[in-house]
């Protein structure tokens, strides 16, 4: 017999004017604190995951992992109970519906209550909002609107862009205490797929096995972010001065402090006397490792469309060392130019089957033609050729330059057309991008033999196992990265697919990986390289041609 059953006997033992007091007082605590913390009934003293969450001083905290934990009662409490203007996003508008009825449930009246508008406000001037974001751009919408508590709801279904974009506005408005409490709350069961893998590396110390400095759950840990998002983990919470205005304490950055708490469904009283853990121990697995134990290095599942399978991105980037095999000469540079804007110019040298590690560069940084030229120039070694991509205007101008200088630079143009097969001989391609994903998918199927060796970097492997394919009546398509009528990326323009919608970003680490092994171990005379006998006999003879 459970505890809440032996409490639903005892109340049914007493008197009627018992009852009433006890409903009484019961009533009169609800309107005090409509939603508190679970509790653990076995030992009431001890906080529950939950009741840590709820009081943890972090800034930016993640809470969850298993299914049953009471994520969102947590996010609903905090709005209910601790701050003034909240905020609780899902992906999509229409799953927030659930979230808002539990709220008001625990309120006990809809008073205050807009549907249309997804906003409830309360007694005091307490305000919830709730916001949705299906589209990369959609977070653009909330820009201005300060909340002192901004809540996600699963996590590992924004993009990272989404997230950190709205960092910014977790402050108090008008109208609130002074002293009232800012902070971020995240909650969620482990990503399914690699595009929600950078929770992961945004909470490393406490979910990321191979973490050099892992955190025990709860613990406070530091963190300032630069514009591009790269983080900096710092000692502690003392403001960090500008290196230009060190006596300047407004210029100074204030660090931000993160954790994990995880939970379970073994934290939630509630469930107890149901049947919701045996229903996720019937799982199958991986799904029953990551919602019954909230197992964060388990269970991603590939689309069955994905060009590339993550598992042979993994046994690639296990494979790498921190240097090429020995008198390995530079057999190509890939380049994927930027210039200005947000995306980057990314280079990657290969030595045979092996990659170095990528050469990124701001926009900003290489602002025209002739600044990627010379980045090209100061990196490729052994007379190699640079396989430069020229699509949409950024890789004319320096091919151009790379020309001029006469450096042996090969322009790629996804959306030529292909006259290559795959290795079977029995499918073509749709146009050179198509051709040049599959010959890197090609490389890293285990049997193929090549034993290609990637960089251990988890933003590449998810560049790489973005994009999906169809098979047409004109061969192997992969999908362009924005999926428009007028795609310059390689795709066909017929609306199919959409991967800087996936990832809030451009795959430029992908493209330069596929860049540099555009033509695969067949390298220009003298680099000490040559295909070999066994990978050259899957390849149609004529797969060279019309490059």
């Amino acid at each position: 017999m459970s505890k809440a059953q032996s409490l639903e006997e005892l109340y049914e033992g007493l008197s009627p004017d018992e009852r009433q007091e006890i409903d009484a007082m019961i009533a009169k605590d609800f309107q005090e604190a409509p939603w508190r913390p679970l509790i653990d009934l076995g030992n009431p003293d001890k906080p529950t995951p939950q009741q840590q969450a709820y009081d943890s001083k972090a800034d930016i905290l993640f809470y969850g992992g298993a299914a049953g934990g009471g994520k969102t009662g947590l996010l609903v409490g905090l709005a209910l109970t601790a701050h003034h203007q909240s905020v609780i996003y899902r992906r999509e508008v229409k799953q927030l519906n659930k979230i808002a009825e539990e709220l008001i449930r625990f309120r006990g009246t809809r008073k205050g209550w807009n549907g249309q508008e997804k906003r409830l406000k309360m007694d005091g001037g307490r305000e919830v909002m709730f916001g949705g974001m299906q589209h990369p751009g959609d977070e653009e919408s909330y820009q201005g609107m300060p909340f002192d508590l901004i809540a996600w709801d699963e996590i590992n279904q924004f993009l990272e862009s989404q997230f950190r974009y709205l960092l910014t506005w977790n402050r108090a408005g008008a109208g609130a205490d002074p002293n009232q409490r800012c902070r971020i709350v995240c909650t969620s069961n482990p990503p399914r797929s690699s595009e929600g893998d950078w929770i992961i590396s945004f909470w490393g110390p406490w979910l990321d096995p191979e973490h050099p400095n892992p955190a025990l759950p709860g613990e406070l840990r530091w963190y300032i972010s630069d514009e591009d998002g790269n983080d900096t983990e710092v000692p502690n919470g003392d403001p960090i001065p500008d290196p230009e205005f060190p006596d300047n304490p407004k210029k100074a950055t204030q660090p931000r402090s993160r954790t994990f708490i995880p939970s379970s469904v073994d934290d939630n009283p509630y469930l107890a006397g149901t049947n919701y853990k045996s229903s996720l121990q019937a799982l199958p697995e991986p799904l029953r490792s990551q919602m019954l134990m909230g197992d964060f290095t388990t269970g991603r599942e590939d689309d069955a469309w994905q060009v590339i399978p993550s598992a042979w991105v993994d046994i690639a980037q296990a494979r790498w060392t921190e240097n090429p095999p020995p008198a390995t000469k530079m057999s190509a540079l890939g380049v994927d130019p930027a210039r200005g804007g947000k995306d980057k110019t990314v280079l990657t040298p290969r030595y045979g089957n092996w990659f170095g590690e990528q050469i990124l560069k701001k926009g900003i940084e290489t602002p025209e033609g002739s600044d990627v030229a010379a980045l090209c120039m100061a990196t490729v070694r052994d007379g190699a050729p640079i396989f430069l991509d020229i699509i949409g205007g950024a890789g004319t101008a320096p091919y151009e330059h790379l020309k001029a200088n006469n450096v042996n630079v090969i322009g790629v143009v996804g959306s030529k057309t292909s006259s290559g097969h795959d290795s079977s001989g029995r499918l073509s391609f749709i146009n050179q991008r198509a051709e040049n994903w599959w010959r890197l998918r090609e490389a890293l199927d285990p049997e193929s033999g090549e034993n290609i060796a990637l960089p251990p970097d988890r933003e590449l492997k998810t560049d790489l196992c973005a994009p999906r394919w169809k098979l047409t009546s004109r061969g192997i398509q992969i999908e362009g990265k924005s999926g428009g009528k007028t795609d310059a990326t390689g795709g066909t323009g017929d609306g199919w697919g959409n991967i800087i919608r996936r990832l809030g970003r451009s795959p430029d680490k992908g493209d330069s990986v596929v860049y540099a092994w555009k033509e695969g171990l067949r390298v220009s005379p003298g680099s000490g390289h040559s295909r070999p006998g066994r990978a050259n006999r899957k390849y149609n003879p004529h797969q060279w041609r019309g490059r």
